[in-house]
């Protein structure tokens, strides 16, 4: 059995994202750029699927540019917006390396975070003055699943620095969220397709109407000027499919996969002596389940775990071969030493109880098998 609890990272497409797909991958080939049928039909199904893909962000079709993933709408949204209005960029100190590294390579600021993981406004409202061009804060975290106060932060920027556009990343809020409802205070959303059951390599960012950013791809010209390269049209179909269903069987998904997420979660910290959840569940997206777990190295864990059929992942990366505990965990003040032995769950809408059966089965043993090995004291 395959147990898969990584859909924070990608989701399995959904049925109606292939079947709308299919016909894109074969006799409806054409150019959306060219003036022949082949082309023009293409080119209206791009056109249907922008008019999906906006209403369901809540946005006007003229507003949606399709890039070619959720890292380019936040690189655009970023980059575009300094390189076009200049001042400096700000953002949370958990956002996705897609905002932070942005970020920081323009020399911008970063502000910090509650230890749930949420930002802190008084440090926002310091960082803010009329230097700021634009203001990024993610929607739902990637790593620990936390929904930021978006709305209180777009009115600070409104407050402090009115010339400023408000960016969020909200590529992990689209299968748990309103979206369209929990954006409106924002100039520039990023979503992926990849991340909601769509296919990977597209995804689009909403520049909302009076906006502007520059451009990082030049070319064609397409996309209104402001994202050249020939359209993925099957990618642009089978994401509005994907986004379409999301949102029609939202709030079933939510109901069902937040028990299901309970039950994983609770039983996990009642099974594992010196287990954690990072964060409050109850600012947390119902598909995320992030745990820290003492005197073990999550890295070794999750081998187990993939012998045994279960698909995780850590809230951390590997860089030049050296294990760097995630950044998300060290902002919310995690030990390093903790840091080390995270563990994220992600469920979706596929997942099921008896996935989550399964991960309850094995994940307190296997846990149990590393620190018999390490022989490190462990505190109930």
């Amino acid at each position: 059995m395959v147990t898969y609890l990584d859909h924070a990272a990608t989701t399995p497409m959904r049925p109606e994202c292939t079947e709308a797909m299919l016909p894109f991958l074969g006799p409806r080939w054409g150019n959306p750029s060219g003036g022949h049928a082949l082309a023009r039909d293409a080119r209206r199904a791009v056109d249907e699927a922008r008019d999906v893909v906006a209403a369901c962000l809540g946005a006007e079709p003229g507003e949606v540019v399709f890039t070619g993933g959720g890292t380019e709408a936040d690189n655009l949204a970023v980059i575009g917006a300094v390189a076009r209005h200049g001042r400096v960029a700000v953002c949370s100190a958990v956002e996705h390396h897609a905002v932070l590294h942005p970020v920081e390579a323009l020399g911008g600021r970063v502000v910090g975070v509650h230890g749930d993981g949420r930002v802190d406004l008084a440090a926002l409202d310091a960082a803010l003055d009329a230097q700021v061009g634009v203001v990024s804060l993610m929607l739902a975290n990637n790593e620990v699943g936390t929904v930021q106060p978006l709305a209180e932060a777009a009115a600070l920027v409104a407050e402090r620095s009115p010339a400023a556009v408000v960016h969020t990343d909200a590529v992990q809020a689209v299968s748990w969220l309103d979206v369209a409802t929990l954006t409106a205070p924002a100039h520039l959303v990023a979503v992926s397709a990849h991340k909601f059951g769509g296919p990977q390599g597209v995804g689009a960012l909403v520049v909302r109407d009076g906006v502007a950013v520059e451009p990082l791809l030049r070319g064609g010209g397409q996309e209104r000027e402001r994202r050249s390269g020939t359209h993925n049209v099957a990618g642009i179909v089978g994401m509005a499919a994907a986004l379409a269903a999301t949102v029609e069987q939202r709030g079933e998904t939510v109901e069902r996969v937040g028990a299901l997420r309970d039950r994983l979660a609770d039983g996990l910290l009642a099974a594992i002596p010196g287990c954690t959840e990072s964060g409050t569940r109850s600012t947390k997206v119902a598909g995320t389940c992030s745990l820290l777990i003492e005197g073990i190295e999550s890295e070794a864990l999750l081998v187990l775990l993939d012998r045994k059929g279960i698909c995780a992942t850590a809230a951390s990366s590997c860089a030049s071969g050296a294990a760097q505990p995630s950044h998300v965990l060290a902002a919310m003040g995690v030990p390093r030493a903790l840091a080390y032995g995270s563990l994220r769950l992600s469920l979706g809408w596929t997942t099921t109880g008896a996935e989550v059966d399964h991960a309850l089965a094995v994940i307190p043993g296997a846990v149990a098998q590393l620190r018999e090995r390490s022989a490190v004291p462990v505190l109930r």
